[in-house]
C-alpha cells in the first residue's frame, strides 16, 4: 500500500515521502485495512522494528486532523524522551507535542494546548487524579509496550488507566502496541480492538545458539573464526569485521561492565582506527558527567569503542552512550535486559549471554520466552544491515538443541493481569473515591468488571480484596462509608500526591512515637525508606555486621525498631536502614565515588533513590502540614537537601542552574554563601573557582531571575 493512497492529510503524506517512506510495511497495511483510520481500536502485536510507531502516528495524525487530541503512554521516562524527540519532528506540520513525566501532584494545564502528549502510565494516572482539564479532550490513546500489563510493578496502573479512558469516553480510540505475545487475541478482545498480528520484519532475523565456535541455527550451522581465547570476543570480532555492531545482553550489571571492559582492551588496537578522534571526544564527554569509578570505567570503555548500559548510570551518561551507539561510534554495547524494553537501539548481532537470571527468592531461573524475544528482536538495523542475527550462548553442548526448542522455536508466553492484590488496587480505589468516580461498592465492582483481570477471571475474585482495602482506607480516615463512599480531606491529599495509602499511614502512625525518640535526619529518612513506595537496597553478606552495629548505636533514633529475635522483620528493617544510611551520606555531601563504593551501587542508583525519596519526603511534609505537625518544617528542609544532596548551609545557593553540589561547596568554602555575594564577586573571581563557562552562566542566571 502506497503512502499516496492513504486517507491522511497531504502534508502528512509529504512528510513521510520526504523521510524516505513511500510504502507501508505489511503490519501497517493490515492496521489500515482493520480500520485504523476509521477510528477502530487496534491491537498490534508485531515484532520489534516492524513499524508499530508509525501505526500510532497515522492514528494520531488522523485524530488531530479532525480536531482530536492524543495521549501516547509509555512505560519508561527514557522511552518518553525518545518518543517526544520523534514527535517533535511533526512541528512543521503544525502538530504541537508535549511531554509530561515530572511531579505527580500537578495538572500540567499547559499541555491542554498540545496535540500529542507523551507520558508514563504513572503520570497519566496522576493527571487523571489531579483533574487535568484537558484529559476529557483526549480522543486517541496509544498504549506502547502494552504487554507490560503483565508486570507486577507498573502493570496494574496501565490497566486501570486504560479502563479510565474507555469509561470517560466510550468513543475513544485505543491503539495498543505490543511485542508478540501468546494471548494477543485475548488482549484484543478485552480492548474491543481489531487484532493486527504478524511475524513480518523488515530485515530477516536469524536466531541461533552458540557453543564452542559454532552457531547452530534451526536448519544450518555457522563457524565463527577463533581469533581470541574469549568466545564473546570472537563473536563480536566476527560482527565488526563484517561492518556490523553488537548488542550484548548480560544477566547483571557487573557482567555487563566486565564484558565491555574486556572487549574494549582487545579491540582498542584493532578496530577503532577510523573513529579515534570521535571516540576520544565522546570519552571526555562521559568523563565530564561524574567523578565516580563507574564513570571512569565507562569512559575507558568508550575510548576502545565499547560501552556498557544499565540503570546504575545517570541519565546523561545513558544519553551519551545511546547517541554514540546510534552514530556507529560505539561498536559493541553490553547491557542488562532493561535496554530491550522499548529503546530503539538495534544492532547487526544480538548476543544473549546465557538464559538464566538471578531471582532473590529462587536463585537462578530461566528467562521467559517473551524476554528472550524482546532481546533477540533488537537484531538488525533497518536500511543498514542485510540481516539481523541473534545468538544465545550455551555453556554446554548437550543443551544446544534444548535451547533452540525452548527459545528459538517457541512462542512467547501469555500475558496475565496483576491487578488481583491489595497492594495493586489500594491506591486506585482511594483515587476513584477521592475523585468521585465511584460512590459505592457497586460502582467499584462495575469499574473492575471492565479490567483485563475481570476479562481473564471472575470479577467476584476481587470482592474479598476490595473489602480489605476499603476496611484499611476507612480505618486510616482516608474515606468514610456512610450511605455510600465519601472522600476525606486526607484521602484527597494522598490521592493528589500519588503515593500508596500505606505509605501515608506510616507517616501518620509515626506521629505518636516521634516525641519519644531522638528525631534526626536518619529518623525521617528511615520512615520514608520503610514505605512500600521505596525499594530498599539488597543486603550483602558483609552488610550484616556493620549495619547491626549502626542500628545499636542509633537505636534511639528509630520509630518502633523490631527485635533482632524477629529474624525476618529485622532483616527487612536493616535493608531499610541501609537505604536510609546511603541517603544520609548523600545529604551530608559525601563524594559520589565513596557512596558508590561503600554501597556497591552506580551513580544512577543514587539519583534514582534520591528522586524517589525526595518525592516521598515532600509528600510527608504535605501530610504533616495537613495534620499541623511540628515536624513539617524539618521535612520540607530535608526534601530540598535530598533533591540536591547537600548540607543545610548550601541551600541558599544550590538552586542556581548548572552549579550542583560540588561547585556549590567550592563557592561556599570560598566565602560566597548567598546569591548577592556571588553576584558581587564578578566573573574573574568566580572563574578561578568554577571555571569561565559556569561562572558566566551563573551570573547570567542570577541576573535573569533577578535573584
Amino acid at each position: 500500500m502506497k503512502i499516496t493512497g492513504l486517507n491522511i492529510p497531504d502534508d502528512v503524506k509529504g512528510f513521510y515521502i520526504n523521510s524516505g517512506v513511500t510504502e507501508l510495511y505489511p503490519p501497517q497495511e493490515k492496521a489500515v485495512n482493520a480500520g485504523l483510520l476509521e477510528g477502530r481500536n487496534i491491537f498490534a502485536a508485531v515484532p520489534t522494528a516492524s513499524g508499530k510507531t508509525m501505526i500510532a502516528e497515522m492514528a494520531m495524525f488522523n485524530a488531530i486532523s479532525k480536531g482530536g487530541k492524543c495521549l501516547y503512554i509509555v512505560p519508561l521516562r527514557a522511552l518518553a524522551s525518545e518518543k517526544y524527540t520523534r514527535f517533535k519532528e511533526f512541528q512543521g506540520l503544525g502538530v504541537k507535542t508535549g511531554v509530561s513525566t515530572g511531579d505527580l501532584d500537578t495538572r500540567d494545564d499547559w499541555l491542554g494546548n498540545m496535540d500529542i502528549i507523551v507520558a508514563t502510565s504513572e503520570k497519566a494516572d496522576s493527571l487523571i487524579r489531579n483533574g487535568a482539564p484537558w484529559i476529557k479532550d483526549i480522543t486517541t490513546v496509544i498504549a506502547d509496550e502494552v504487554h507490560l500489563i503483565d508486570s507486577q510493578g507498573r502493570g496494574p496502573t496501565l490497566e486501570v488507566v486504560l479502563v479510565h479512558f474507555v469509561r470517560m469516553n466510550p468513543d475513544i480510540q485505543i491503539i495498543a502496541l505490543s511485542a508478540t505475545v501468546g494471548n494477543a487475541d485475548e488482549m484484543a478482545q478485552w480492548l474491543d480492538a481489531q487484532l493486527v498480528e504478524s511475524e513480518w520484519r523488515p530485515i530477516d532475523l536469524q536466531e541461533g545458539v552458540f557453543f564452542d565456535g559454532v552457531i547452530t541455527f534451526p536448519t544450518s550451522l555457522r563457524d565463527v573464526e577463533h581469533k581470541h581465547k574469549d568466545e564473546l570476543a570472537n563473536l563480536v570480532h566476527d560482527t565488526i569485521d563484517d561492518g556490523g555492531q553488537c548488542l550484548v545482553f548480560e544477566s547483571s550489571r557487573r557482567n555487563a561492565e566486565s564484558s565491555a571492559m574486556k572487549i574494549s582492551k582487545i579491540f582498542i588496537k584493532n578496530h577503532i582506527k577510523n573513529d579515534t578522534v570521535g571516540l576520544q571526544t565522546l570519552a571526555l564527554q562521559v568523563l565530564d558527567t561524574g567523578e565516580t569509578e563507574t564513570t571512569r570505567r565507562l569512559s575507558q570503555c568508550v575510548s576502545g569503542g565499547t560501552a556498557f548500559h544499565h540503570a546504575g548510570l545517570t541519565s546523561a551518561q545513558r544519553k551519551l552512550i545511546e547517541d554514540g551507539f546510534k552514530g556507529n561510534l560505539i561498536k559493541m554495547l553490553s547491557s542488562t535486559p532493561t535496554l530491550a524494553a522499548g529503546l530503539n537501539l538495534p544492532a547487526r548481532r544480538v548476543i544473549i549471554k546465557g538464559h538464566g537470571r538471578y531471582d532473590p527468592n529462587y536463585g537462578m531461573v530461566p528467562i521467559h520466552v517473551l524476554e528472550y524475544k524482546q532481546m533477540a528482536g533488537r537484531a538488525g538495523r533497518p536500511h543498514l544491515d542485510p540481516y539481523g542475527e541473534s545468538v544465545l550462548i550455551s555453556k554446554y553442548k548437550n543443551k544446544v538443541d534444548m535451547l533452540i526448542q525452548q527459545y528459538v522455536n517457541s512462542d512467547a508466553e501469555d500475558v496475565y493481569s496483576k491487578l488481583g492484590t491489595e497492594a495493586a488496587i489500594r491506591t486506585h480505589i482511594l483515587s476513584m473515591v477521592s475523585t468521585g468516580l465511584v460512590q459505592s461498592r457497586a460502582d467499584i465492582k462495575d469499574f473492575f468488571s471492565c479490567t483485563f483481570f475481570a476479562h481473564q477471571h471472575d470479577a467476584h475474585e476481587l470482592t474479598a480484596v476490595v473489602d480489605e482495602v476499603l476496611k484499611f482506607l476507612v480505618m486510616n480516615n482516608f474515606i468514610t462509608e456512610n450511605n455510600g463512599l465519601h472522600p476525606n480531606g486526607l484521602g484527597e491529599l494522598v490521592t493528589m500526591l500519588y503515593i500508596d495509602p500505606m505509605s501515608a499511614s506510616i507517616i501518620i502512625d509515626s506521629l505518636s512515637y516521634l516525641d519519644d525518640i531522638n528525631v534526626s535526619e536518619l529518623s525521617l529518612l528511615h520512615l520514608v525508606c520503610s514505605m512500600p513506595d521505596v525499594r530498599p537496597l539488597y543486603l550483602r553478606k558483609d552488610d550484616y555486621e556493620w549495619l547491626d552495629d549502626f542500628v545499636q548505636d542509633h537505636i534511639d533514633e528509630f520509630v518502633k525498631p523490631p527485635s533482632p529475635s524477629d529474624a525476618n522483620r529485622y532483616e527487612w528493617f536493616m535493608s531499610e536502614v541501609k537505604t536510609a544510611v546511603l541517603l544520609t551520606e548523600w545529604i551530608s555531601e559525601s563524594k559520589e565515588d565513596d557512596i558508590t563504593s561503600r554501597f556497591n551501587v552506580g551513580p544512577g542508583d543514587i539519583r534514582a533513590q534520591a528522586d524517589n525519596v525526595q518525592w516521598l519526603m515532600y509528600s510527608a511534609s504535605r501530610i504533616l502540614d495537613y495534620l499541623d505537625s511540628d515536624y513539617t518544617d524539618f521535612t520540607r528542609e530535608l526534601t530540598q537537601r535530598i533533591s540536591y544532596g547537600v548540607i543545610k548551609e548550601l541551600l541558599p545557593i544550590i538552586g542556581i542552574k548548572g552549579i550542583g553540589r560540588v561547585r556549590a561547596r567550592k563557592l561556599y568554602n570560598a566565602g560566597y554563601r548567598d546569591l548577592e555575594a556571588i553576584r558581587k564577586a564578578g566573573p574573574k573571581a568566580l572563574t578561578g573557582i568554577i571555571g569561565p563557562k559556569v561562572a558566566a552562566n551563573t551570573l547570567e542566571y542570577i541576573d535573569y531571575h533577578d535573584l
